[in-house]
């Protein structure tokens, strides 16, 4: 018998409403009361795509389509995996849900302390997309 200690999945999902961003004040441990993105790790048969829609909408209410992937996030000693999308409203009524103390919408160079350390890179990484984004278009 051989036992796999596989690692978790989780999705983040960076939100932009009116050129801020969406963020949750964490009910749940771990670090309940903090800021974070909308995030949850994947059920079992899951796509990660499908549970990144899926937390956005029990943490916010918010119905989002997902724009595109700004990253895959690992590190060592670590057994959490985080795919981080980037996605856009598209419907729903704006609401905390029940792992959800509060909302707030912050400008992406005005967020407050993040629950998690890898928030930074995550944010560093959606910037470098959405520049060059934002520079092919003015081409």
């Amino acid at each position: 018998f051989v036992a796999y200690l596989d690692p978790k999945v989780a999705a983040v999902i960076l939100v932009q409403m009116e050129g801020k961003l969406v963020l949750v004040k964490r009910g749940v441990e771990p670090a309940m009361g903090r800021w974070a993105f909308p995030s949850g790790f994947v059920d079992r048969g899951e796509s990660v795509e499908d549970a990144a829609v899926r937390e956005v909408w029990e943490e916010t209410g918010l119905k989002v389509e997902i724009q595109h992937m700004v990253g895959l996030f690992s590190e060592h000693g670590h057994p959490v995996v985080v795919a981080v999308f980037a996605a856009l409203e598209v419907g729903g009524n704006l609401k905390a849900g029940t792992e959800t103390l509060e909302l707030g919408f912050f400008p992406p160079d005005g967020l407050p302390d993040l629950a998690f350390p890898r928030a930074a890179q995550m944010l560093a990484r959606w910037q470098e997309l959405r520049d060059a984004d934002q520079a092919a278009a003015d081409e």
